[in-house]
């Protein structure tokens, strides 16, 4: 009897997942069929219709030799925060409740028992360097799973019963499209055409639903501060909410966005066979391009700022313009000055270098006050990233720099890393968190401790696709990472042994168990030379 009541059970939860994932995607929703109207590429969606994941969790402790090893002479609290980094990340990895609707093992935002989009996006900009002891870009997967007929995706789930905090239409309710970038990022690393073809559909649906519902008339995007990531912002106009509110404003990190994303679906499409469904991205981009160009760009001051309702500049200076880099927007003319920002002290290169908001503006906050000046992982990182793409080097390791040792400093005194971290230094003259920052957050801070030193500390930038790494060594002491994954089941060591300064010739050992190329730079990329290795 106990045996048939406990099959009636999981028969009434398996149904009950199955049905709400039907409802949350609008199928059979009456509620939905008016504004519903099926995507053609939403209809190529694989992942609604996926198993649900049974795999087991792996364990820290059993994963630990497995992880890449960055060894760095001098510098042992940096490695140690590296693996505390990881040790948090893996106990906020999970399984999919029956009653979810996601499919895959996934790991937490670690914020407040939901899973963010923005979140995740960083979060797996760290995690692919664990990918071959789990799964981290299957975290998007459960994004995918709940995308419904038109391609819309909420931002916001709860993770116990996928309950979606906002509604199709909020303006909060979705957001930041930065998805593909992941899916890009993930691509470099791995090489991995087969994973590519699959999310690829999902997010040109997406794409689309963006474009349809977040444009005012002239192809511009909106957004809201919590659709954007960046809640308390003060951008809005006055008598706006600058959290919940679109404020009838151009947002340039939406358009940027766009712009990246258009930039990266194109790039896909020639990979994948299929450059015929991003014809209209081509048009969408080069007339977006434009237009940001035109509206959104301030030739005094050499600052895109977002576009107020009456037609004003905000003049309000922060991060999320910096988009404009990684979807290469600025003209080549602009870059130098619009760049020079982020080394005046008076605005971005504060002690703790790239506070949210600019320290020249009123509400700006020493102590972080969140997005009035915190130092945030994603932000951070994207204007890194931004940087690599216009060329910027030595300018990227050095923000780099900055980055790890303040979070390793804090590290040094609370065992941890926080949400987000302070732009100014305390009393005693060290960087401290934020003064509204969660602790143990890995979350999206992970990037710091591992993205980071890989990338712009150690300056190791992967192309599995291309089969090459560039590596910019700017750093004298001896260092390195043994175990590091690359391609689809390559794993590397590269070893680089100390120089009196940095205009000395690197003496590297670079081994392979699969043929790389890897290009070395150094002094600033005034010489270079390509490597072939088989190990």
């Amino acid at each position: 009897m106990l045996k048939k009541i406990a099959l009636i059970l999981i028969s009434f939860f398996l149904t009950l997942s199955f049905t709400w994932r039907r409802a949350v995607t609008g199928e059979n929703n009456p509620n939905n069929e008016i504004t519903i109207r099926e995507n053609h590429f939403a209809a190529e969606n694989q992942f609604i219709s996926m198993k649900r994941e049974r795999k087991k969790l792996p364990k820290f402790k059993k994963e630990r030799d497995n992880l890449p090893k960055p060894f760095w002479d001098g510098h042992d609290d940096a490695i140690d925060c590296y693996y505390k980094a990881w040790e948090l990340a893996f106990k906020n990895l999970k399984r999919p409740a029956w009653t979810s609707g996601f499919v895959s093992n996934y790991i937490d935002t670690a914020f407040d028992g939901n899973l963010y989009m923005w979140d995740s996006v960083f979060i797996l900009m760290f995690g692919r360097y664990g990918a071959r002891s789990f799964n981290f870009q299957g975290t998007l997967d459960n994004f995918y799973s709940h995308q419904y007929k038109d391609g819309y995706i909420c931002r916001d789930m709860e993770q116990a019963t996928c309950k979606e905090r906002f509604t199709r239409f909020d303006p909060s309710a979705t957001g930041p499209d930065i998805m593909a970038w992941s899916e890009w990022e993930y691509y470099k690393n791995f090489g991995d055409k087969e994973r590519l073809a699959k999310v690829f559909p999902c997010l040109m649906a997406y794409h689309e639903w963006m474009r349809e519902f977040h444009t005012w008339p002239d192809g511009t995007y909106w957004s809201s501060g919590l659709g954007c990531g960046m809640d308390n912002l003060p951008r809005t106009q006055p008598g706006y909410d600058p959290a919940s509110s679109h404020g009838h404003m151009i947002w340039n990190d939406a358009c940027f966005q766009e712009l990246m994303d258009c930039k990266i679906l194109v790039e896909m499409s020639k990979v994948l066979g299929r450059e015929a469904d991003t014809e209209a991205l081509k048009a969408e981009r080069k007339a977006l391009l434009r237009t940001v160009n035109e509206k959104l760009w301030d030739d005094e001051s050499a600052f895109y700022y977002d576009l107020w309702k009456n037609g004003e500049f905000s003049y309000v200076k922060h991060l999320g313009a910096y988009w404009a880099l990684l979807a290469e927007a600025v003209p080549d003319k602009n870059a130098d000055r619009f760049i020079a920002h982020l080394t005046n002290e008076k605005e971005f290169a504060t002690p703790v270098m790239l506070p949210a908001l600019s320290a020249d503006h009123p509400a700006f906050s020493p102590d972080g006050g969140y997005w009035c000046g915190g130092v945030w992982a994603p932000t951070s990182y994207m204007v890194l990233k931004g940087l690599d793409t216009y060329g910027r080097y030595t300018l990227s390791h050095k923000i780099g720099m900055n980055y790890l040792q303040s979070v390793v400093s804090v590290f040094n005194d609370t065992g941890t890393v926080f949400e987000n971290y302070a732009p100014m230094l305390g009393t005693d003259g060290k960087p401290r968190q934020g003064s509204v920052s969660h602790a143990d957050f890995v979350g999206w801070t992970g990037v710091v401790p591992i993205s980071v030193l890989f990338e712009y500390v150690f300056g190791i930038k992967p192309d599995a696709a291309n089969n090459t790494i560039r590596w910019n060594i700017d750093l004298t002491d001896r260092f390195g990472v043994e175990n590091y994954p690359f391609g689809k089941d390559a794993t590397l060591s590269l070893q680089c042994e100390q120089r009196e300064n940095i205009a000395d010739e690197p003496q590297v050992d670079i081994q392979s168990d699969n043929p790389v190329t890897v290009e070395i730079v150094w002094d600033e990329g005034r010489q270079s030379k390509t490597v072939s290795v088989v190990g």
